[in-house]
């Protein structure tokens, strides 16, 4: 798959994190035209030391959908050599966290940049055109929501009682709780939606959700009710990738069928084309078709394949590339993808 394939135009592909960075690697094989849309609960690390001083957005999923859309393989591939070199450094210098231990170690420069100019022209939407503009990205990155949103959970497992649940707030909170997460909201209730967002769901032919955080990446997606209302009345192809193996923190002991579950829990009303597995994580025989009733509770159809890097638990983005093209019924893509420059995915 040496270039974007023909038949695929518009693709919105929803998350947060490494599942988004790895699932944007991928769809940038299919189209130029892709639009991240990114959760805004983060609130660790250098985000969250941000969003705690200023108020903003957390900047670091943000930040990290810019880069994959900059630095893909896919995209290097269409540039001339002086255009990529500008490109990958570009990608390097939005990743790179300063050093030492002052007041701006680890914090990544893209983060600094995006709530910079989000300072500047007063809407972090304005901000990430301009900063998508000056780094060359093809593509668009929007947030979910306007407005920092903070994730919510009902956690089992932390009281005497094993029946008794627990609240607990924060999405580094959620992610290393010792318990076990029964469900997910967030706050404010009922938070906007990003009009851009939506209007690019509405317009997409192609909308992917997942892989990535479960309860912190990718239901999210589906609690925001504009944008839970975008993805019903959308025309696109929707397609929801399930995670490779279980997370620790958030979905230990989580079988796929199980992801399905949840995330059904939580939006019953969400309707899915298909659903993408590993096959390595359905095996063949009863589990297989449990996965498949489970998928039908969205109107889904399962389709399982080879997705993963060989020997790992991570997605191998021209894989998932070649199946989401091979289910789209476009023109299959090439197994011998080549190597564009030096792999960066």
């Amino acid at each position: 798959m040496s270039g974007p394939v023909p038949g695929i135009d518009r693709i919105v592909a929803l998350g947060g994190g490494h599942g988004l960075y790895a699932t944007l690697t991928a769809m940038r094989y299919l189209s130029p035209d892709i639009t991240a849309i990114v959760t805004v609960a983060d609130d660790g690390g250098s985000s969250g030391r941000l969003r705690g001083e200023l108020n903003l957005i957390p900047p670091g999923d943000l930040r990290m959908a810019l880069a994959a859309l900059l630095v893909a393989p896919a995209a290097l591939a269409d540039m001339d050599d002086e255009q990529a070199r500008r490109a990958e450094l570009w990608g390097e210098l939005l990743q790179h966290r300063f050093g030492g231990h002052g007041a701006l170690a680890g914090h990544p420069i893209g983060n600094l940049l995006l709530v910079g100019l989000t300072e500047l022209l007063g809407d972090p939407i304005e901000a990430l055109k301009r900063l998508a503009e000056l780094t060359q990205v093809g593509g668009r990155v929007l947030p979910m929501s306007t407005v920092p949103l903070t994730i919510e959970a009902d956690v089992t497992g932390l009281e005497a009682d094993p029946r008794l649940s627990r609240a607990i707030r924060g999405q580094v909170a959620v992610a290393t709780t010792p318990g076990k997460v029964r469900r997910v909201r967030l706050l404010p209730e009922a938070p906007p939606a990003s009009v851009e967002a939506c209007a690019a769901i509405e317009a997409a032919d192609l909308v992917v959700l997942g892989p990535g955080s479960w309860f912190s990446s990718v239901i999210p997606h589906v609690l925001v009710p504009d944008q839970l209302a975008a993805l019903s009345s959308t025309s696109a192809r929707k397609m929801l990738i399930v995670n490779l193996a279980p997370e620790p923190g958030e979905t230990p002991g989580f079988s796929v069928e199980r992801h399905l579950h949840v995330l059904h829990a939580h939006a019953d009303t969400l309707r899915i084309d298909e659903v993408l597995v590993d096959e390595r994580s359905a095996p063949a025989g009863r589990e297989r078709e449990h996965l498949a009733r489970a998928a039908a509770l969205f109107g889904a159809e399962l389709h399982v394949g080879d997705l993963a890097v060989n020997g790992t638990h991570v997605h191998d983005p021209q894989r998932v590339a070649q199946m989401v093209a091979s289910v789209m019924g476009v023109a299959p893509a090439s197994p011998d993808v080549p190597r564009a420059r030096r792999e960066l995915a």
